[in-house]
């Protein structure tokens, strides 16, 4: 599979890499049997980027990739990132940075981590100099190679660049959500940092899978932004599920793009081929526990970049039934 250098780092993601958000509950039940299986797969489809945290299933996700990985000869060849969770107040100290790192290195059973990325901390975290100042101490201790941040608002993400330590950059980017390129792109790339993109297929929106029939299983955080609107999903403000854009709208956004997908790409491949054609990304991450799933995505990779009139009609598609909801939000 083709590898894209995660900004400044020593990383070169996979194009497609794999996101474990979904080893959590609030997707429904899954078995560790079934989990180990897709990120297995991951694997042995070519992908070498495993993106994951430590609030995943409470610290089983990065358990799962840690007993994978000891079962393989390649694991050497894999990057896994992971986060660190903020603290009660939403801020990062220096002993909660270091508590969550010393957690994350027993969970994966490795001596040092890859990337640690701040997980979404409240926004005043960004302008804490001591914060940064943590992470270049956990570096220079060799706890951690490299820093990144991922992040709700691009905002968050411009101030986070400033800091030296930050090599990469994790935020939700898709058809559903077309502002991170406007500003935020371009000074990542002209910084050198990394573009990681998670939620590429909007809670399964962009998978093409649903209508305005479907339900979910009340626990699943995607049946709460249906029935409570968007701010009732999860992340802040709701930005997290479907992208961040209300269900209905979604529905009607995908229905305009179907038309648009060539014959030999599903809908979901469509979705991360497109996000792939924006050379300041340097991995996307959709997760699945399904092996055919994972299978799917990574696939995507292997298509050619798509044409402009069709990215044309991405964006024709985002301002008639989203921008509206999303763009002054996130």
């Amino acid at each position: 599979m083709e590898t894209r250098p995660l900004g400044s780092t020593s990383i070169d993601a996979t194009a497609v890499g794999l996101g474990t958000w979904n080893v959590g509950p609030v997707w429904g039940d899954v078995s560790d049997d079934q989990i180990r299986a897709a990120i297995h797969t991951a694997l042995d489809e070519g992908i070498t980027f495993v993106d994951t945290a430590e609030v995943y299933g409470d610290g089983r996700a990065e358990r799962l990739i840690g007993e994978v990985l000891a079962e393989r000869d390649d694991a050497d060849d894999i990057d896994v990132v992971t986060k660190a969770a903020p603290d009660p107040d939403g801020g990062h100290s220096m002993a909660g940075l270091r508590e969550s790192v010393e957690g994350s290195l027993d969970r994966l059973g490795v001596d040092s981590l890859d990337l640690v990325q701040l997980h979404c901390p409240d926004t005043s975290a960004f302008y804490d100099p001591d914060v940064f100042d943590a992470l270049t101490e956990l570096r220079e201790e060799g706890l951690i190679d490299h820093a990144g941040v991922s992040v709700e608002l691009v905002e968050e993400g411009l101030k986070a660049i400033e800091y030296d330590v930050v090599e990469s950059v994790q935020l939700i980017f898709n058809p559903l959500r077309l502002r991170p390129r406007e500003r935020l792109f371009e000074e990542a790339k002209r910084r050198d940092v990394g573009l990681i993109v998670r939620v590429p297929l909007a809670s399964g929106l962009l998978a093409g899978a649903f209508d305005e029939t479907t339900e979910f299983d009340e626990d699943d955080h995607r049946a709460a932004a249906i029935e409570g609107g968007v701010d009732a999903g999860v992340g802040t403000k709701g930005g997290e599920t479907f992208a961040g854009v209300p269900f209905d709208a979604g529905v009607d956004a995908v229905d305009a793009l179907r038309p648009h997908v060539p014959e030999e790409m599903t809908m979901a491949q469509f979705t991360l081929r497109w996000i792939l054609d924006h050379d300041a990304v340097s991995t996307v991450i959709p997760g699945s526990t399904s092996s055919d799933h994972v299978a799917e995505n990574a696939a995507a990779a292997d298509f050619d970049a798509l044409s402009h009139q069709t990215h044309g009609a991405v964006l024709d598609a985002y301002e008639e039934h989203v921008r509206e909801h999303v763009h002054h939000r996130w």
